[in-house]
């Protein structure tokens, strides 16, 4: 028997093997953002506009209402999580419409 260490007892005793790695399962590649879901994604937001309680939401939002926003969402869509992405999404777009709009006033 090959051993790995001059020693046959402890943690690393017996033969000298190679790992066997295997590539990884399907499911821990589920979820990604793949480039076309994301290009369909905006397009139909683009031609779509938003839900209305994304509006809302984008109401609460401009004025600061940050908690009071989440907890709609929540309401809404069902997953604190959830809720916390799609803010963050909101607050992304707000402050692109308002670049976009006043920017180059001056």
């Amino acid at each position: 028997m090959a051993l790995c260490y001059p020693m046959a007892v402890g943690l690393n005793k017996g033969h000298k093997v190679t790992k066997n790695v295997g590539k990884p399962r399907h499911s821990r590649r589920r979820g990604r953002l793949i480039k076309h879901t994301k290009f369909v994604r905006d397009m139909i937001r683009e031609v779509c506009g938003l839900a209305p309680y994304e509006r809302r939401a984008m109401e609460l939002l401009k004025v600061s209402k940050d908690k009071r926003a989440l907890k709609f969402i929540k309401k809404r869509v069902g997953t604190h999580i959830h809720a916390k992405r799609e803010r963050e999404e909101g607050w992304e777009d707000d402050n692109q419409w308002y670049i976009h709009n006043y920017s180059n006033i001056g």
